[in-house]
């Protein structure tokens, strides 16, 4: 099967064999983005879809009565503490937030048009955080971040609104250091309603948008960090597709007013939830496919390969999507990662490739010709989220490779090593198919069965079942369409075929191993999800495990 503007073919990521060995037939995926819908399926079954992009009643209420509080303490008098501001400051700083005040008082409905301020320049950090912390106890609504001065020795102290009315603590505070270490911005209203959960959770509907592209925009519309949202996968990019969404203490009316601003993406069907949506928090997802030109040799050839699918299954490979779209494969970059290459995985990234924009190959050839990295940033588009962030942080650290790429979103980051991954295990598939096939199961597999089918023979192997926890069986979780998957607990059984599986596990203990799968309505979710038939060899696992640990650098004893 064609897919449009690719340039990986599926043998240069190991896809090499098929189930059935009818002639097949060709056609056009994702010649338009909407012939791709995908609608995720929730832990309880439902599917997700965008019905309403209004405000729930009792949402609106809470929110109105928050907002109260808020605006008392705007409205109040603050000449004093200007005077003493004036005292800290000096006069010019005193009058602009004199006037940023004003601006905060007769503008307090509309929030969102108050841009924040810049002070005066100052190379005294401790005067910066005399300043910070003046406003920290004086200005709760009000908050305050150092961004660069207009030489390499001074700061500015950027001042704005916020309009949850947190106290944001100093650079080098306890608060900020904790917020590193957390899945999302804690950054929140230290007087949020008690009635409502900490998270705002909604369906997110997006066009022709990756997931991050799309939170990245609410995010920057919001003045929020891309980590303060919270989401189960990521979807195509090249799609229409629904999700859901969390972001950590928003009020739904803030987020709804951004449907009027936003193109190709929408959000609604609010509510307030106590925790935030973890990676891998789905059942899978479904999926509504046009095929455009299909070429076959007859109807009969498309109707005896339909029927095949569905009672046979497909080898549960990782498809070309999970590669990249890009001239440069994803799983490249994952290579030079494991490898310690920064620079290498760095260039990668940024490197003029096949198949872009005129205005993105025209920004990667001045980046590979000149260096400048603000000249680059300037004519750069903003989708490009893992070339800024590399950009962004080589500007404050240059030479500093492995800094840059922790700069981009680890969700993001993860996706090149997971590509990694997938090709090894496409390849260890293959392996597994060509050696043994695929209708019989063989000392080494793992078989996943109904807890009713346990006590059947398969094949002539002698299947021992026992009733396993999660906590017991081989850990997926490195292996979902994204980093720190949840597995739900299962009411099912792992069929144990070898004891050696079990030793081996300590030491692939990340490594879910799956191949064959029947089901057709979840089956890109690769966990374990009614898979049916055959699962890795112990021998293909090793292979596996020792082309990771040799890129690793990494020495054992087996």
């Amino acid at each position: 099967m064609e897919t449009a503007k690719t340039t990986t073919d599926e043998s240069d990521v190991g896809i090499f064999c098929y189930i059935s060995q009818l002639p097949g037939f060709r056609g056009i995926l994702k010649q338009r983005y909407s012939d791709f819908i995908v609608n995720e399926v929730d832990n309880d079954g439902n599917v997700v879809h965008l019905t309403s992009l209004e405000v729930p009643p009792e949402i609106a209420e809470t929110v109105d009565g928050g907002e109260k509080n808020v605006s008392n303490q705007i409205g109040k008098s603050y000449a004093s503490e200007i005077e003493s501001f004036r005292s800290l400051a000096g006069d010019s700083d005193a009058l602009r937030l004199e006037a940023f005040l004003t601006q905060v008082t007769t503008e307090s409905e509309d929030s969102t048009s108050i841009s924040p301020i810049l002070l005066s320049p100052s190379s005294d950090k401790a005067n910066r955080t005399a300043m910070h912390n003046f406003f920290k106890e004086n200005f709760k609504f009000l908050v305050t971040d150092t961004v660069d001065g207009p030489d390499a020795s001074s700061k500015c102290i950027r001042v704005r609104l916020n309009s949850g009315g947190h106290n944001n603590g100093g650079r080098n505070s306890k608060k900020r250091r904790d917020r590193s270490d957390k899945p999302f911005d804690s950054r929140g209203s230290s007087h949020w309603p008690e009635r409502l959960g900490k998270f705002l959770r909604f369906h997110l509907y997006k066009e022709n948008k990756d997931t991050q592209e799309a939170i990245g925009l609410i995010g920057k519309m919001l003045g929020i960090q891309p980590r303060s949202f919270g989401f189960a996968g990521t979807k195509d990019k090249r799609s229409v597709s629904t999700q859901r969404v969390t972001v950590f203490k928003q009020h739904a009316s803030r987020v709804a007013a951004l449907n009027e601003r936003l193109i190709g993406i929408k959000v609604g069907d609010f509510c307030h939830v106590k925790e935030g949506l973890l990676l891998g928090q789905l059942l899978g997802n479904r999926f509504t496919v046009t095929l455009r030109g299909v070429i076959a040799d007859s109807e009969d050839t498309i109707k005896g390969s339909a029927d095949s699918l569905g009672r046979h299954g497909f080898i549960n490979y990782f498809g070309l999507q999970r590669f990249g779209s890009g001239s440069v494969p994803t799983h490249l970059i994952g290579a030079a990662l494991l490898r310690g290459e920064w620079k290498s995985a760095a260039s990668m990234i940024l490197d003029p490739r096949e198949g872009e924009r005129d205005v993105v190959r025209k920004a990667r050839e001045y980046y590979k010709e000149s260096d400048d990295i603000e000249g680059t940033l300037r004519q750069l588009p903003r989708h490009l989220i893992a070339e800024r962030a590399i950009l962004q942080c080589l500007k404050k650290c240059p030479g500093n490779y492995l800094q840059a790429l922790k700069a981009i979103p680890r969700t993001l980051r993860m996706m090149y090593v997971h590509s990694y991954q997938s090709y090894l295990w496409n390849h260890a598939a293959s392996a597994r198919v060509q050696k043994y096939g695929t209708h019989q199961v063989v000392v080494g597999d793992l078989v996943y069965c109904k807890r009713d089918d346990t006590a059947r023979e398969t094949s002539g192997v002698n299947l021992e079942c026992e009733d396993l926890s999660y906590d017991e069986v081989d850990d997926c979780s490195n292996l979902d369409e994204t980093p720190g998957t949840y597995v739900p607990e299962w009411k099912s059984t792992l069929v144990k075929v070898d004891s050696y599986i079990i030793a081996l596990k300590e030491t692939l203990s990340s490594f879910c191993v799956h191949i064959y799968q029947s089901s057709l309505e979840y089956h890109t979710n690769h966990l374990f999800f009614f898979i049916m038939h055959v699962m890795l060899t112990v021998n293909s696992i090793l292979l596996v495990l020792l082309t990771i640990v040799n890129l690793m650098h990494i020495s054992f004893i087996t």
